[in-house]
């Protein structure tokens, strides 16, 4: 091999002399959704100390580094805001919740659960993730929600209903990309029209739905109007 000659000749010297090094300890450990893999991993969360090294000893403390985050599949680190995105398996149980507290939502907004709304009700939640969903236990869910100090119908703004939503709504809308924010809606919309033209209490749940998804309003009156119009 020909020798390294020049300026960046003496950098790698100079780095085969001086350096850093870093020494790492697992301080956790989980599943996360590894952004490199594209699929759920185990991973450590990793604190570490650095020191300067002198022919690759380590001598002087340099300070802390991390924490990080390394898959246990690629080895890639990763900021520990990484844990912030659902893994694949959170994601879908947030998602099939969520769709199912918009249908209920709907159809406790429209007052008494006509058997075409409870109809499409149960194909969207069937679809999302809940195969044994009946008429009869939505239509049961309704009623309990109804009785329930009559916090749905003697509440006309809706205010127990409204926290509900964004409780199931408020972390799954940051994960969605804006066509399954407006699938969702289109969904409760379609519940909501099965029986006749919206109601105005159907409205408000939808209008709060959209908000929770983070939906301007003239995207929701858009939305709204396109789910009347048959596919």
């Amino acid at each position: 091999m020909l020798p390294v000659r020049g300026r960046n000749g003496r950098a790698a010297r100079r780095a085969r002399i001086l350096g850093t090094r870093t020494a790492w300890t697992p301080v956790g450990d989980g599943e996360f959704f590894c952004p490199g893999c594209g699929g759920d991993r185990n991973y450590q969360r990793l604190t570490g100390r650095r020191r300067f090294t002198l022919l690759g000893v380590p001598l002087v403390p340099r300070g802390v580094t991390g924490p990080v985050v390394e898959c246990a599949a690629c080895a890639h680190h990763y900021g520990a805001d990484v844990l912030d995105h659902p893994t694949t398996g959170r994601f879908s149980a947030m998602l099939r919740d969520a769709v199912h507290t918009v249908a209920l939502a709907v159809l406790a907004a429209g007052g008494a659960c006509a058997r075409t709304s409870l109809e499409a009700a149960v194909i969207t939640v069937r679809a999302a993730g809940f195969p044994d969903c009946t008429e009869e236990q939505l239509g049961a869910l309704v009623q309990a929600l109804a009785a329930d100090d009559g916090r749905i119908f003697d509440h006309p703004s809706g205010a127990s209903l409204a926290i509900e939503l964004h409780e199931a709504l408020d972390p799954l809308a940051p994960h969605l990309a804006p066509a399954g924010r407006e699938a969702v809606l289109l969904q409760g919309a379609r519940i909501a029209l099965a029986d006749g033209p919206y109601t105005p209490a159907e409205r408000d749940v939808l209008a709060t739905v959209g908000a929770a998804l983070t939906l301007c309003s003239t995207d929701v009156t858009r939305l709204l109007a396109a789910a009347r119009t048959p596919s």
